[in-house]
């Protein structure tokens, strides 16, 4: 374990910060995490102690140990105590715990984190986490490292195209396909937003008298944030690294075409407003504030802001991405892991499997934060109906086909992180050097050239 090396911050979903868990004072633990308690016979103490850690507030900590009491009482095996840890702190004291051999026996890490543990011996395999189970996780949700599952996303999430139907309506043109095999190429999307973006004076983009400078409504936006933008590079043939993660492919061609393709969409095609990609609130910047006609972003904008503004008059729908030569999806979602110092790794992956389960998880599935990991909510029509048919949802054949469907479909690939190290010292210094394509100053192919030794030295570790 490299312990002076400072882990990025990551990207993590809201949806997972939100359902953090776990708390105990920690000052009252005496026992080290992931040791076992002494046995008294005939009292509880003779189960084998599992120390889950999990960063969040006392009172989401609360309401996880209630969660894990459950569990408690469920069977006659296993005692789960939750360690909560503030958010600002949890990675550093993950590195203190690491270096004393005091780590729990499972917790939540980092997306980003993953990988670079795993790599540093510091995960377990848990490839045998679901051998007998009737379902397994999707296997886009499956964090690996040489060929071994190390961790399983905790939640599902992927990325789609939102849309306001009004202005669909208003201006009498068909709406995204929601059926992968009817996906739109990027050039039928292009032509699409060019009808749906509107000057001052109603003309679109490539009509005589067209006003660049005064449009009022935008056709579409793509979200350029950098672990989003890689769905175009792989949807162009090309992608950020390759396959089995140990090479950074960023500077090839059809890479680099398609962040310009992407950038064209301000630059040439006047479809899309200026997005330099540094907050994630994309839907809230262009659907819901009623600038924009269709927007990508995730799943998880259902439950965190769409709900709220669908109850609000605002009329959406979702349908599948648009391709240039594949049609690619990204799935994520954050891991629980099992950390190799346990001394009961399999009582560790035992709870995981039980607190990961969808019923643990309702609120925030049903809420349309999260969708399900496990196969069988999306192969199983009843319980697939549990899941969609509910007012926070669009239309249940609509939203099966663009989500439930489309997240089980081969277009779902999983995020980098899922298969790669130093994913966010990456994606921050190709953000950076993106800045000046998004205005115009430059073309990613020169921007992507001149510092592509930076970029293969950033997924090393060596920035």
């Amino acid at each position: 374990m490299k312990t002076g090396k400072k882990l990025g911050a990551g990207l993590i979903l809201a949806a997972l910060v939100m359902s953090a868990a776990g708390c105990g004072d920690n000052e009252t633990n005496t026992a080290s995490p992931g040791s076992e308690p002494a046995k008294t016979p005939g009292t509880s103490s003779e189960k084998v102690k599992i120390v889950y850690s999990m960063w969040g507030s006392a009172a989401e900590g609360n309401t996880t140990q209630a969660v894990a009491d459950r569990f408690n009482a469920s069977q006659d095996k296993i005692e789960v105590e939750v360690q909560a840890i503030p958010w600002e702190n949890y990675m550093t004291k993950l590195n203190t715990l690491a270096t004393a051999g005091q780590l729990p026996d499972t917790g939540m890490l980092k997306e980003d984190g993953v990988i670079q543990w795993s790599s540093e011996g510091m995960l377990n395999d848990v490839s045998a986490m679901y051998e007998g189970s009737d379902s397994k996780p999707l296997d886009s949700l499956a964090y690996k490292y040489k060929g071994k599952t190390v961790a399983y996303a905790a939640a599902n999430e992927i990325l789609l195209l939102y849309y306001n139907k009004d202005m669909f309506d208003k201006a009498k043109v068909p709406y995204p396909p929601a059926a992968l095999d009817q996906a739109w190429t990027w050039d039928q999307f292009v032509e699409t937003a060019k009808k749906l973006t509107n000057d001052k004076n109603g003309k679109h983009p490539g009509e005589d008298g067209f006003d660049s400078q005064s449009i009022v409504q935008y056709g579409a936006s793509v979200e350029n944030l950098p672990w989003q933008l890689e769905t175009w590079a792989l949807s162009n043939g090309g992608g950020f690294y390759s396959e089995d993660g140990t090479e950074v492919k960023v500077g090839d061609d059809a890479s680099v075409e398609a962040i310009q393709r992407v950038a064209d969409l301000y630059l040439k095609d006047h479809v899309a407003p200026l997005s330099v990609g540094q907050t994630d609130d994309g839907i809230q910047r262009t659907i819901i504030a009623g600038t924009v006609a269709m927007a990508t972003n995730g799943q998880w904008n259902v439950g965190t802001s769409l709900n709220t503004a669908k109850e609000e008059g605002l009329k959406y729908g979702v349908a599948v991405l648009p391709y240039m030569k594949d049609k690619v999806t990204i799935s994520t979602g954050g891991a629980n892991v099992v950390f190799s110092q346990t001394k009961h790794p399999k009582e560790a992956m035992e709870w995981l499997k039980w607190y990961n389960s969808e019923e643990n998880n309702w609120d925030l599935i049903s809420s349309g934060i999260w969708m399900p990991t496990l196969d069988k909510w999306y192969k199983d029509e009843t319980l697939t109906r549990k899941w969609v048919e509910n007012p926070n949802f669009p239309p249940y054949d609509e939203y099966k086909s663009a989500v439930v469907d489309y997240a089980q479909s081969s277009a779902a690939k999983p995020a980098a992180w899922f298969y790669t190290n130093y994913t966010t010292d990456f994606n921050t210094l190709l953000g950076s050097i993106l800045g000046d394509v998004w205005t115009g100053k430059t073309t990613a192919k020169d921007a992507i050239s001149k510092n592509l030794d930076a970029l293969k030295a950033a997924h090393t570790g060596n920035q």
